[in-house]
Formats: C-alpha cells, sequence, structure tokens
C-alpha cells in the first residue's frame, strides 16, 4: 500500500503499484490478499449459483448494457474498479478521505483517442485542434501537444496556458462570440488564427492588427442555420444562436476585409455546429454548406482561402445502453470525398472525444438516507465539482470503486452531494449496492466539461488531479486548499497563517 506522506513529498512524480496493491495482472484470480475484505463470500456465490467473481462484480454496479467504451476503466475480478493496472481504491487510501473528490485520468485512453483522430485523418492535410476549454490542465495540454495536436482557445487566458504548454501558436485558433480587444491584441502578437464572429469583433480585429503593426490572419465563423439535435444550452448553429454570422451578411464582411488588406488576410471558414453530436450526416451537410461559403467568397475574388474548420462536437456513449454513435473514422468518411480535389486545410475541434471517456470523478460517500420511499447516496462530491447534471441535467455513470455492503440488494437511488441546493446531484434513479460510510464513488466520463467547469461554491476547494500510466500515478494539479481562496483577500486584511492551512496531503 501506498505512503500518504511520501507521497506528498513525490507528487512530481510517478508513483508504482505496491506490493500489497492488486495489479491488472492478478485481477482474473482472485488471491488471497484480495480475499480477505470479502469474508463470507464465497459461501453466498454457493447458494445463489455465482461464482465469486460475479457476486462481486455485481455488488460495485448494474452493469450497463453495453461493452464499455473506454476499457481503460474496468470492474476486475476482485470487484474493484481499476484505471489502467492501478486500483482506483488504492490511490483513494493513499490520498485519505481529507483529499476527497479527486479527478482521475488514464493516459492511454487519451493518446488512443488521438491516434483515432490521427488515423481517420491519413493522407489529409489536417489540423487536430484540442478544444481546450474541455479540459484545461496543462499536463493534458502538453501531453496531446506532444501527441501532434494544435489548440482552440476561446480566452485569453487559455491563449496564456497554450503558449505556456509549448504549443505552435500558428496551429490555434482563437475563438469566441465576445472578444475583449485586449485578448484580440494578445491573439495578433500570437499569430493565432482568429475566428471573425461579428461586426465589431472585426472592428476589433482591424485595430488590434494596428495598433500591433502586424497582420492578423481571419477565419469568418459562419452560422449555418443546421440543427445538430442536441440539447439547446449546447447547440450552437442555429439561425438564433449568439454565435457566427448568417451567409445573409457574408458581403458586408467580405467588403470590409478588402478594405482593410493591410491588417487582415482572410484565410478561411469555421462553422461550429454544438456538441454531443450523434449523426455523421450533420457534419457532411456542414461540410456542403460551408464548401459553398468558400465558392462565393472565391468568385468575390478571394483567393487565399486556405482553411476549412468544421468544429467540433462529436458525442461520446455516456448513457452506454446501445445507442450507436459515430468513430473519428465514420465522421472523416463522411466527409472526405466532398473534399476531394479542394486545396484546403482541415481544422477539427474535437474536446470532449478526446478527453471525456478518459477521466472520472472519484467521491468517498458520507452516508445513505431514506425520505419516504426515496433513497440517497450522499457522496463529498457535488455539482461545484461536476455541474453537467445540474446544468444539463446530463447523464452519467456512476459506479463504486469497491463492493458494496455484502448480503445487501441493489437498490435504486439519487446520488446527490452536500452543497446548499436541491438541484446538487450527480445522478437520479441510479440502481446500486448499498455503500458503507467511506465506499468509493466514481462518476463515470468525466474528462471533458467538468473539472474545467468546476467552482468554489459553497466555498468548495476545486479538486486535485491524477494521471495514471499503466502501473504508476502521478498528480497533474494540487487540489486547492482554503488559503488560496482567501488569496484575493491579501494585503487588504489580516489573515492569520495559522488559521489557513487543511490536512489534505494533496
Amino acid at each position: 500500500m501506498f505512503a500518504v506522506g511520501v507521497y506528498a513529498k513525490a507528487s512530481a512524480s510517478w508513483l508504482r503499484l505496491g506490493s500489497g496493491a492488486c495489479s491488472r495482472r492478478r485481477r482474473r484470480t482472485i488471491g488471497a490478499w484480495c480475499r480477505r475484505p470479502f469474508h463470507g463470500v464465497e459461501s453466498q456465490a454457493s447458494s445463489s449459483g455465482l461464482q465469486a467473481s460475479q457476486l462481486l462484480r455485481m455488488q460495485v454496479v448494474a452493469a450497463p448494457a453495453v461493452q464499455n467504451p473506454a476499457p481503460q476503466f474496468e470492474v476486475g475480478s476482485d470487484g474493484f474498479l481499476y484505471c489502467e493496472e492501478v486500483r482506483v481504491k488504492d490511490i483513494q487510501d493513499a490520498l485519505g478521505p481529507e483529499a476527497s473528490p479527486f479527478y482521475l485520468y488514464s493516459q492511454s485512453r487519451i493518446e488512443a483517442n488521438v491516434r483515432a483522430y490521427q488515423e481517420a485523418l491519413a493522407g489529409m492535410d489536417a489540423i487536430i485542434g484540442y478544444a481546450v476549454k474541455a479540459n484545461n490542465n496543462l499536463m493534458i495540454m502538453q501531453l496531446v501537444r506532444e501527441r501532434g495536436c494544435g489548440a482552440v482557445l476561446v480566452s485569453g487566458n487559455e491563449l496564456r496556458l497554450a503558449r505556456l504548454a509549448g504549443f505552435d501558436m500558428r496551429r490555434t485558433v482563437f475563438n469566441g462570440n465576445g472578444k475583449t480587444p485586449q485578448e484580440i491584441a494578445l491573439a495578433v502578437r500570437a499569430e493565432c488564427l482568429i475566428n471573425v464572429d461579428s461586426e465589431f469583433d472585426l472592428e476589433n480585429i482591424l485595430a488590434a492588427a494596428k495598433r500591433e503593426g502586424r497582420k492578423a490572419r481571419v477565419l469568418l465563423r459562419i452560422n449555418p442555420d443546421i440543427d445538430p439535435q442536441v440539447h439547446p444550452y449546447v447547440s450552437t448553429g442555429l439561425a438564433t444562436s449568439k454565435f457566427g454570422i448568417r451567409t445573409d451578411q457574408l458581403r458586408w464582411f467580405l467588403d470590409r476585409i478588402r478594405q482593410n488588406e493591410a491588417q487582415v488576410e482572410l484565410v478561411g471558414v469555421h462553422s461550429h455546429l454544438g456538441s454531443t453530436i450523434k449523426k455523421v450526416e450533420l457534419f457532411h451537410d456542414n461540410v456542403v454548406t460551408m464548401l459553398q461559403v468558400i465558392d462565393e467568397i472565391s468568385a468575390r475574388g478571394f483567393h487565399s482561402i486556405r482553411f476549412l474548420n468544421i468544429g467540433g462536437g462529436l458525442g461520446i456513449d455516456y448513457e452506454r445502453k446501445g445507442e450507436r454513435i459515430p468513430t473519428p473514422q465514420e465522421l472523416i468518411d463522411a466527409i472526405r470525398p466532398c473534399l476531394a480535389g479542394r486545396d484546403l486545410t482541415l481544422i477539427i475541434e474535437p474536446g470532449r472525444s478526446l478527453i471525456g471517456n478518459a477521466g472520472i470523478l472519484v467521491c468517498r460517500v458520507i452516508g445513505v438516507k431514506r425520505n419516504g420511499d426515496k433513497r440517497f447516496i450522499v457522496v463529498d462530491g457535488s455539482m461545484a465539482e461536476l455541474i453537467r447534471p445540474a446544468l444539463y441535467g446530463a447523464y452519467q455513470l456512476i459506479t463504486l470503486t469497491e463492493p458494496g455492503v455484502a448480503g445487501e440488494q441493489m437498490a435504486t437511488y439519487d446520488i446527490v452531494g452536500p452543497v446548499c441546493e436541491s438541484s446538487d446531484f450527480l445522478g437520479k434513479a441510479r440502481v446500486l449496492p448499498l455503500p458503507a460510510p467511506g465506499t468509493g464513488l466514481a462518476v463515470m466520463d468525466s474528462g471533458a466539461y467538468c473539472m474545467s467547469m468546476a467552482s468554489n461554491y459553497n466555498m468548495k476547494v476545486l479538486p486535485g488531479e491524477l494521471m495514471v500510466q499503466g502501473n504508476r500515478w502521478r498528480i497533474i494539479r494540487q487540489r486547492q486548499r482554503f488559503a488560496d481562496l482567501l488569496s484575493g483577500y491579501r494585503d487588504l486584511v489580516a489573515l492569520p497563517d495559522d488559521d489557513l492551512e487543511d490536512s489534505a496531503t494533496f
């Protein structure tokens, strides 16, 4: 078992499984060490006709109906949840309850997701622009950059972070419908590709380029009025969206750019339909529309169009109910014929499909309660750490990281947090075993739009983040501390140092 004290001193390096931990190589046969915590399981299995390994797996979660789309996270034959070769419970024990909740990522899953796009794009001139808004962890950004990705940015601080992560800034896209003049100036200096979203946005870009004495490379963000058939909060390509410009406004933008060719060069077009898209036909229709726009731009005398940016938005299998989710290969196969003979660099902006199924939120159970016929599992994770269920009504699979109470039946629970809001839930009507206080619980597929949307509501600190590679794990972002929450008051009020400490291990 890991020593927490040693781990706290070695947070920047990888830690390997100790001799007491169950590695993936031991999982198919339950060894003596793994069996000890589950006294009595053998007799239950004999009386029910189940193998011990089947019973242990049933004690963790009601199994989803389809194959796990991210096999780096799975329940072993010992009844514990694993991330690659590391037992999640061992990480929880090493860190201690004060460090809960935390995010945990699989490096091999991230790398596999990047490879899926690279293989799909083979033979094409393309940039895989990682959508930093999905997960802005610096170590993850460095990882995808090392694997060949560019970056898509939506704020000045994301731009600064991308530069710190070592991205080639000429292979980054600066996006957004409300870019400030200061942010635009930063993007011009960094030589990012800049998307034009509105009339005032173009005027701000022109002014920044003139002040900086540099020519800005711009793409026009087109609103194609295509319904992505997703939740309205993540739909961005409809006529009523706040994003992009309509094609009937195109002439004004082209005339304004022509009048200011010393400040801007029109190098491409961009469109983004929305998020969690599950039909490749929508991407095909979008590409057809955008190619028509390019042809119209060329007909008006602009022959410098080199980039076609089709945005991102490919969904992942959150529900695991057998629904067909397109792969990156299927997405690219749907649009590749349209691009034949076109001298264009394709830009695609995956975020969720690169990182979503590569992370989980790991919590601890505080207790179980019942109000009438309603059962609740109360955990230390909340809408402050993971807001998607409260914000969108989003569904994410939930499992225990270890077997539940032996001999107890499965029951239906709402999984709720400690935040003082009725909307503070991580999942509703989930069939799970009865967990004892302190039992680990994981919210799956939490790599994207989870940590990056976390908040300090109710003075909750932002959770730490860890990465697993094989049988090793390390911290990739420290958990916030109480002192961090008060940093904005320094030099304004007296803050006694002895009241600012907490007992978390990282």
